[in-house]
């Protein structure tokens, strides 16, 4: 199925978008393309892969991947505070995350 200058405002109206007829035709080529190199792992031999299941194991396997919870005394509020590098006013300096 070919993608369609429809195909991509669709996907530009779902995504809350605003694209230009001149931006579609450069798009629509751009997405087509892409999806048929996706279809290319359709190609594939994955007969012999297991499946990924994000981090879990197949209904009835177990793994030792998992540690065991342990509990461990904090620093407490005082201690902490003590050692911040800016103890003076109470407060830890964080580099700015935006």
């Amino acid at each position: 199925m070919p993608i369609t200058e429809v195909d991509v405002e669709k996907v530009a109206q779902l995504a809350h978008m605003e694209i230009t007829p001149d931006e579609l035709k450069i798009f629509a080529p751009q997405m087509a393309d892409i999806v048929a190199y996706v279809e290319q792992l359709n190609a594939l031999d994955t007969a012999d892969v297991q499946p990924s299941l994000g981090g879990l194991t197949p209904e009835g396997e177990t793994t030792d991947s998992a540690r065991e919870d342990t509990t461990a005394p904090s620093l407490g509020q005082k201690t902490a505070l003590a050692e911040a590098p800016d103890a003076a006013s109470g407060h830890f300096r964080v580099p700015k995350v935006l």
